[in-house]
Order: structure tokens, then sequence, then C-alpha cells
């Protein structure tokens, strides 16, 4: 072709020649695994030994971070979704205390949670999921009115105390321990007897404790545990042998104590009943202000109520008395709570039950005997393991409502923050940033935990951190359309729309 373009005149033109492309230089270079053989590659005969590592499961997260916690098995009521595992979360606590892998020694649960964060609807999906496995449901003191709705749904008449109604509740019961006393040994007679005067010197220091002189509590010493004992074995009968025991009430122990009879006096070894009547001034004023104060005719006679303990749920509540204030609604939790305790000491086995204590802060707030109270009240979920088994499940706002117990350092408050450890399982719902040092200072939590109390649970509604022992869950509660329903608390701002 350029031939003959060339005899007419034309040329093609030129390509200019290219230099041949240098190749670079290999950046990695193939090795056998024992590396490259020549003069100060590294190579060796023989492949190095794989150096072994020992750690505990404390040190394993910080060399692991992104390894989530040990699953939890799959018994109990399915909650929701493990959302660090991407599994179900399921909660289990009485089985919890039974396996030995798992880091609970008690069944109680401490659930805390920011108003609207979803914690009432959590406590009642976990009631209703767990009668699947043969729990029932006390409530002991709704004060809002929360569990009405799931009563009702489960065919149950919620029973409601306050001025003017005709049930009553009476904190000294003996209950189900004097069943058969009559054909009891002495031994067995004394034994029972202690466990029955016990609660109730609990109640009356807890329910005399919280009443006030002035900015002071009311004081309950040595001197009045003896004169309230030595007066309740005197109204039962338990002083005199009596086969069985009579039930009082706290107006009959008022009586008692303001009208001392002269065996009274004498066996409270005092010289007089003017020095009797000197001595237990406060004690029997105090027990007066309870007789005829704000909460008269609730806790003063015998109980009326006819509870079918078989039915799936039972609920008191205690919404009427919401307007004679905070600390009438904290005493009369204080009598409710020492009466179910009762009810629960001759438990059958296989009884199971949860013990749901709403808007425990109420009561904590009474001063140092009302504390001790609830810590007797904890305490329960071991106490009748061999027998029944009991989940006590308290509800409050937050743990810094432990504080408001008392003053900074005192008694009451030191008691109130070591009622954490009676609760292995701690379910922590959203709160505010202004708590995440109060939650770092109680619970330890460290700053991811409270990232995901602060962060991630308050932006929907049943997330929350679950504490099982040392362990944390991040888990999302989810609800039945139906469960949506009956947990839903805010009836009063939508009809006020």
């Amino acid at each position: 072709m350029s031939t003959l373009l060339a005899d007419f005149g034309h040329d093609l033109p030129s390509v200019p020649v290219s230099a041949p492309r240098a190749r670079e230089g290999r950046l990695f270079r193939n090795a056998s695994p024992a590396g490259a053989r020549r003069r100060g590659g590294g190579w060796a005969p023989a492949r190095a030994a794989v150096a072994a590592w020992r750690m505990t499961s404390d040190q394993a997260p910080a060399l692991w971070p992104l390894i989530a916690a040990p699953a939890l098995p799959s018994t109990g009521a399915q909650i929701g979704i493990d959302m660090l595992a991407g599994s179900a979360f399921h909660c289990d606590p009485l089985g919890w205390v039974l396996r030995d892998e798992i880091p609970v020694t008690n069944a109680n649960v401490m659930c805390f949670g920011k108003p609207g964060t979803g914690k009432s609807g959590t406590t009642k999906a976990f009631c209703l999921r767990m009668m699947d496995f043969g729990y029932r449901t006390l409530i002991l003191g709704d004060t809002k009115d929360e569990y009405e709705a799931l009563a009702r749904y489960l065919g149950v008449e919620p029973i409601a105390l306050g001025p003017g109604l005709v049930a009553r509740v009476n904190p000294l019961a003996i209950g189900p321990l004097a069943i058969g006393w009559e054909n009891l040994s002495r031994t067995e007679a004394q034994a029972r007897a202690a466990v029955v005067f016990g609660r109730w010197l609990t109640l009356v220091r807890g329910l005399v404790g919280s009443q006030r002189i002035g900015e002071a509590r009311v004081p309950f010493g040595p001197s009045d545990e003896v004169v309230v004992k030595t007066a309740l074995a005197a109204l039962t009968g338990y002083a005199s042998g009596a086969t069985t025991l009579v039930e009082t009430t706290i107006p009959a122990l008022w009586h008692a104590l303001d009208n001392p009879t002269d065996q009274l006096v004498a066996d409270c070894r005092f010289a007089t009943a003017r020095h009797f009547l000197d001595h237990t001034r406060l004690l029997r004023d105090a027990l007066g202000q309870l007789v005829d104060g704000a909460l008269a005719g609730l806790f003063d006679d015998h109980t009326n109520i006819d509870i079918d303990w078989t039915a799936p749920m039972q609920s008191l509540s205690l919404s009427r008395l919401r307007p004679l204030g905070d600390e009438a609604v904290g005493i009369a939790l204080t009598c409710l709570n020492s009466w179910g305790r009762g009810i629960r000491e001759m438990a059958k086995p296989g009884d199971l039950r949860i013990v749901v204590r709403d808007e425990s802060w109420l009561q904590l707030r009474l001063g140092p005997e009302a504390v001790k109270s609830f810590d007797a009240d904890l305490r329960l979920s071991r106490g009748v393991a061999g027998r029944g088994g009991d989940i006590q499940y308290a509800v409050a706002h937050k743990p810094s409502d432990l504080l408001s117990a008392g003053d900074q350092g005192s008694q009451a408050q030191t008691i109130a923050k070591d009622l954490l450890h009676l609760a292995d399982i701690k379910i922590l719902h959203g709160q505010k940033a202004g708590v995440a040092a109060e939650l770092d200072a109680m619970l330890g939590l460290g700053p991811l935990a409270r990232e995901v109390i602060t962060g991630w649970a308050m932006q929907g509604k049943g997330r929350a951190l679950w504490q099982v022992g040392e362990r944390s869950y991040q888990v999302q509660t989810v609800l039945h359309p139906v469960e949506q329903r009956l947990t839903f608390t805010n009836e009063a701002i939508e009809g006020a729309r």
C-alpha cells in the first residue's frame, strides 16, 4: 500500500517507534510458609511452635472486644432480641439460679427506667409470658392502676383499697403458719412463732419509724421491741400457751399499750404503769396516728377480702390513696408487703409466684426501718426456694431513687444501696445523660454500658441493658399487638388531648 501511494506522490504518515516498557519490580514475592530460601531471607527448615495463651472471662473482653457475652439458655419467657448476638433473648430467673454456669445467686429483679421508656411493658410481658411456665403474679400495690387491664384480660377483678371502700387487709394476719398449730410440738411451735413475731416486729418497726417528730423519725429501740413483742404474745395467746393463736390487729396492739395490764407492765420490766406509759409515749402516739390518721380503716381490722390464689394474677390497687400523699402510699405499701410476705411463708412445692413491687421508692423514703422491711421482702425469694418459688420484681425510675431513702451517708441510704446486691438481675431502660454518673457510681457500668442506656435505649421503647450477674445484654423487648394494648399506660394523656 505504501509503494502504491508513493507512485502517485503520497507517503503514509510514519508511526514513532516506542521504547519497550520496563517492568516494575514486584512488591511481594512468592515464598514458602517457611520463608525465602536465601541468605537473610528468614528461611528455616521447621515451623515455629504456636504460642498458647490462657485468660479469664474478665480478660477476654479486653482482648476480643467485639465478641458478645455468652448466650443464655432458651428457657423461660422469650422477651425479645439480643441485639449484640442477633438471637432471641429469654428470661428465666429461677432457672438461672439453678445453673452453675450463669453468675446468678438469687432470682430478684430490679427494673429501672425513665417514664415512657417501656419498663411497664417489659414487666407486664414478663409476667404474662411466664404464666405458660406455671407462674402466677401478685401485684402488691398497684399505685397507678397500670395492671388493671391485664388482670381483667386474665379474668380477675382487681381489689381496690382506699377511703370509703369495703376492702380491708390486716398486716398482722398470722397467715398459713396458723394452720395445724394445735398439732405442733413445742419446738415446732417455737420455730413458727419466731417467724411470725419476727415479721410483725419488722412491720411495726417500719410503721413507727415512718412517723416524724419535726424533721426526725420516731425512734424504735430495743425496749420498744420488747414491749411490742410482749404485747403481741399476750394478745395472740402465745404467752399463755394457747394451742391456737388468736389473730390481732394494729388497733388492738395500740389499745393494749395505751391501757397496759399489770402483767404486761411486769413482763416488760417496768416498775409502775406510769413508768411504762412515760417510756412508750412516742411508740403509742405513732401507732395511734396509724389508726386515726389518713389510713384509718384500711389496715386496722381483720382481712375481709377473699383471694383466689389459684388465679393467674391478683392485683391490689392503691390508686385511691394518691390524694393522701406519697407518705400514705408508702405506708400502705409497707403494710401490703408484710401481709404478702406472711401469705408466702408456707408456699406449697411448685407454687411459683412473681411478686411485683411497683413504685418501691415510695416505701424507701419512709426511713431506715421501712428500708429494712423492704430488705426483708427481697430476701424472701431465697427463703421459699425449698418450697415454692418467688421472683421479687421491684420497679423504680432510676437507681438513684434508692438514695432518697435518707440523708447522705445515713443508715437508711447505706441499706438502700445494698438492696442492689440483693437483685442479681437488673433491667436498665433508657435514662437521661444526667444520671450517667449515678449509674457508674452505683453499678460500675463503664462507658460502653452507659452509652447504651443514655443513647440507644432512649431511642425506642422497650430497649434496655440487662445485667444478669456480671454479664450484660443489649435487649429489645418485642410486644404482641394484644400486649401493646394491655401495656399502654398513657390513657390519661391521650384522653386529655
